[in-house]
């Protein structure tokens, strides 16, 4: 375990996450992201963006990509509704010899070491965690843990980016937090080349036919706003792989991957048109919608949001 002194209090620093993970497809994401972290003088600071997009959907692989682009380590630190103040800092450990050794966090980690910090579904977490990384992400680029009594600098190389999950188990994010990460970044669906890459580089040993019958049906879910992710996708279709080599199967390959979405998603997964409608019809789903939209139909011309791209 490699270990810091800062003030004279000895650090044992967190492990970074080895990955090799790659981004296919979509470079507007990671382009903006590589954009955030850039510095472009010594007075300029890096961003500190949210990413943003429904669960599954490569929020995480994104800003584990774009840390390897810039051959710098990631720590992840998993946020819960159960996150402390203290476990985002500095955690106090008994050793075997009856003495308190201080645990850095993956973020001070890397704030220490120069790394890419992760805090993977930042909002999960209550106000009061929030509160003791304010100066962390502005122009202070400093941290204070009061557990082990010592102000941390970081290091010049630190970035780091909040992934943020779309569904109702989140907490708001106080205002002042908010106004430190900036910008979001959105991740939208993947077009169908693209998520046909994704699900044969994650699964290269699959056959073209559960490929096809896979991005089929996650098109769809697409088409109908439908919050089925690429790693839905990759479930099923690991299931279904197994299933079609597990012992004489009497199925159709189409059968047994409606076998495989249904013990994943749930029997409403079978039918998608019908599962749009019963959420429109119970406004669980609202249509994204811009300013624009209220005032001029999707195909306008004058409708400013036409232009925007992600």
């Amino acid at each position: 375990m490699e270990k810091v002194t800062i003030g004279n209090v000895e650090l044992v620093l967190s492990h970074p996450v080895k990955t090799e993970m790659e981004w296919i497809g979509q470079g507007e994401p990671i382009r903006q992201l590589a954009a955030c972290w850039m510095v472009l003088e010594e007075s300029d600071i890096a961003l500190t963006p949210r990413i943003i997009g429904l669960p599954g959907i490569g929020k995480t692989t994104l800003a584990m990509a774009a840390a390897r682009q810039r051959n710098q380590d990631v720590y992840v630190m998993q946020c819960t509704s159960d996150t402390r103040p203290e476990d985002l800092l500095v955690s106090p450990v008994l050793s075997q010899d009856g003495k308190i050794s201080y645990h850095a966090s993956p973020l001070l980690s890397a704030a220490i070491k120069g790394g890419v910090a992760i805090l993977d579904e930042g909002n999960r977490m209550s106000e009061k965690s929030w509160a003791s990384l304010a100066g962390l992400f502005d122009h202070r680029r400093m941290v204070e843990s009061i557990v082990a009594g010592i102000t941390v600098t970081a290091h010049a190389d630190f970035r780091a980016a909040v992934t943020m999950n779309e569904d109702s188990s989140t907490f708001e994010i106080p205002d002042y937090i908010m106004s430190r990460l900036q910008p979001g970044i959105r991740i939208p669906f993947p077009q169908r080349e693209d998520e046909l890459r994704i699900l044969s580089y994650s699964l290269p040993f699959s056959s073209k036919e559960v490929l096809d019958i896979c991005v089929d049906y996650l098109q769809r879910a697409h088409e109908l706003d439908l919050p089925y992710s690429v790693r839905d996708g990759i479930n099923a279709m690991r299931y279904t792989l197994k299933l079609l080599n597990s012992g004489e199967q009497q199925k159709d390959t189409q059968s047994v991957f409606n076998e495989a979405l249904k013990q994943i998603l749930g029997d409403e997964a079978l039918d998608l048109e019908k599962l749009a409608s019963r959420r429109k019809n119970s406004g669980e789903h609202l249509p994204s919608m811009n300013l624009g939209d209220f005032f001029f139909p999707d195909d306008e011309d004058l409708n400013p949001d036409n232009d925007e791209e992600y």
